[in-house]
């Protein structure tokens, strides 16, 4: 009999901490979960899904204009704030009932309450009413992050993403700060479902780390759809007024607005949690530290996830998750790769990305090339729209392989997550080339390109 508690306590009921927890269990092992809020974690509950959910919403004001050129007539329907909000809580709630079965039918011990660590193998659980202490023979700590804000005059005007799905009013005037895809995305979704967006960036240009092609493309179809972009611009204060929130930027302009965004990063969720005590490796901004098992600096504890600020992604917290499981319960054969990670950013238009820029492909490889197009696609030959579709495909010269792909456009990341399978598994320019494309489609143009522009 073992003489802890509980094989694995998980500190946090986000995506990966909830995937730990179940398939340890399913495995045998005794486990606990302890988290404070709504399980799901911030993907679930106010991030990756509510986020897309409103993403559909505000796609229908364009889909209802752009119907006129297939010929239907008369206006748009009235879109009803509350009524996306009051729909939007109701799919939550239900996902969050999910998780909960997931886990509680595989075993896992669920608590709601506050973790934090006393030594290498005891948990402190507060919870309304009584504290008390577990040990486990293995801690994981998935806290995940949270939005983080700078210090200036007004800061406590402003909103970070967990708010914005539950405003009320609905807001007029949005500013976005940021330049990131949180801060891209909410400005599309606002800009689309009727405010009217100005979105502040301090650098030079949207989506840094993204190709520099895709950042100038994306943000010139932002602008054309109503967004008013203004990068090397800062806030400098915020004053309530009457009018509204009066924002000052450090340029010596004035912007009107009726809510503020913040968008400007997020840091790892690990406050109170008694980390410094226990003298755990962190960053510089203090995220987590861990070896390729995902284990910290003390050997009966490991962190994945955001909490690790590797990849802040859901589908490379699940990967992570599943190899830790098997790397204390199975048989440690299991790898997790962070190359070719596809991912999407749910502007309007979306981005749907895969491998490297441009510029990190010269960096690595030497010698690329690159191919691109830049089209209306046949929808828009009816709609009526001026939205185009831009791809990008760079290839390691002397390998021949695809090692960057990258669109801009409707259902981007649809269409790219199956081109990361071929890419994950070595393809190359030959092999694109060999392969029939389905038409009509804008996807089929990935197989098509076969004139080099660099």
């Amino acid at each position: 009999m073992s003489d802890f508690d509980f094989d694995l306590f998980v500190i946090g009921g986000g995506s990966g901490g909830v995937r730990a927890a179940r398939m340890a269990a399913q495995r045998g092992a005794r486990v606990a979960l302890a988290e404070v809020g709504a399980l799901g974690g911030t993907c679930v509950n106010v991030g990756c899904i509510p986020k897309k959910l409103y993403s559909y919403a505000a796609h229908f004001a364009e889909a209802f204009e752009e119907s006129h050129g297939f010929g239907w007539q008369g206006d748009a329907p009235r879109f009803d704030w509350n009524v996306l909000k009051a729909n939007r809580a109701k799919e939550i709630s239900r996902l969050n009932g999910i998780y909960e079965n997931l886990l509680t039918g595989s075993g896992v011990k669920v608590m709601a309450g506050w973790a934090s660590l006393l030594d290498a193998h005891t948990v402190q659980f507060v919870h309304p009413g009584r504290s008390e202490r577990f040990t486990a023979k293995h801690i994981l700590i998935a806290t995940g992050g949270k939005p983080s804000v700078p210090e200036f005059p007004g800061r406590e005007y402003v909103l970070t993403s967990d708010a914005m799905f539950d405003l009320d009013p609905f807001p007029k005037r949005l500013l976005v700060v940021g330049g990131g895809y949180i801060a891209c995305e909410f400005a599309s979704i606002f800009n689309g479902l009727g405010s009217k967006v100005t979105q502040l960036y301090r650098g030079e240009q949207i989506l840094r780390g993204f190709d520099h092609e895709v950042r100038s493309f994306v943000a010139s179809e932002m602008k054309k759809f109503g967004v008013s972009l203004r990068v090397n611009s800062e806030v400098k204060s915020v004053v309530k007024t009457a009018e509204g929130l009066q924002v000052t930027l450090l340029d010596g302009g004035n912007v009107m607005v009726d809510s503020i965004l913040y968008a400007t990063g997020r840091v790892p969720h690990v406050a109170g949690m008694g980390i410094e005590q226990l003298g755990i490796a962190q960053d510089k901004h203090g995220a987590i530290k861990v070896n390729d098992d995902y284990q910290t600096n003390i050997d009966s504890i490991y962190a994945l996830g955001d909490v690790t600020a590797r990849i802040q992604l859901t589908p490379v917290a699940l990967g992570e998750a599943m190899k830790l499981v098997d790397h204390l319960f199975g048989d440690n054969l299991r790898g997790m790769s962070y190359q070719f990670i596809p991912t999407a950013v749910f502007t309007h238009p979306n981005i749907g990305t895969v491998g490297y820029s441009e510029a990190d492909a010269r960096t690595k490889y030497g010698d690329v090339t690159v191919f691109k197009t830049d089209f209306k696609p046949l929808k828009h030959t009816l709609s009526g729209s001026t939205e185009r579709v831009f791809m990008k495909l760079i290839v390691d010269t002397a390998s021949d392989r695809v090692v960057g792909l990258h669109m801009v456009g409707s259902d981007a990341g649809e269409i790219v997550q199956g081109f990361a399978v071929a890419m994950k598994a070595g393809a190359t320019k030959a092999t694109f080339d060999s392969t029939i494309g389905i038409h009509p489609t804008a996807a089929e143009e990935f197989v098509t390109m076969r004139t080099a522009v660099s």
